[in-house]
């Protein structure tokens, strides 16, 4: 077995603060409002966590909930890599298509976005603390 299990979520919103809400009160999931950039990006924990946010319970994930960029934007998963550069070469050979090549997240690591061959999102993660 590998480690490509998915590691983080991304729900898209017309209204991010409205669907916190939503989402807060069916599960119970804690978020958090951050600002990045110019964006309003809300932090989504589904299960207790740890001093880095990290989820403590064995299977569980987390995400966020952020303004939609376009009306065709849908929800997105992140599956954990080795190499974000190994594997947006290896999807791409396999018949994805690159919609973000690799950008870091500052002191957290590097993603990238794709579609598979039917056209379905999905993300790329690579843990990498100096990332800059």
């Amino acid at each position: 077995m590998n480690n490509h299990g998915v590691v983080h979520f991304e729900i898209p919103a017309d209204d991010p603060e409205k669907l916190s809400q939503f989402y807060t009160r069916l599960f119970g999931w804690q978020v958090q409002k951050l600002t990045m950039g110019a964006t309003d990006y809300y932090s989504t924990a589904t299960v207790e966590t740890d001093e880095h946010g990290m989820p403590q319970q064995p299977g569980a994930i987390n995400g966020s909930i952020a303004k939609r960029m376009s009306p065709d934007q849908r929800a997105m998963n992140y599956v954990n890599v080795e190499s974000v550069d190994e594997y947006l070469e290896k999807a791409r050979g396999l018949g994805a298509t690159v919609l973000m090549g690799k950008s870091p997240v500052p002191g957290m690591g590097y993603f990238a976005q794709l579609t598979d061959p039917e056209g379905n999102p999905f993300g790329i993660w690579q843990d990498s603390p100096g990332a800059a």
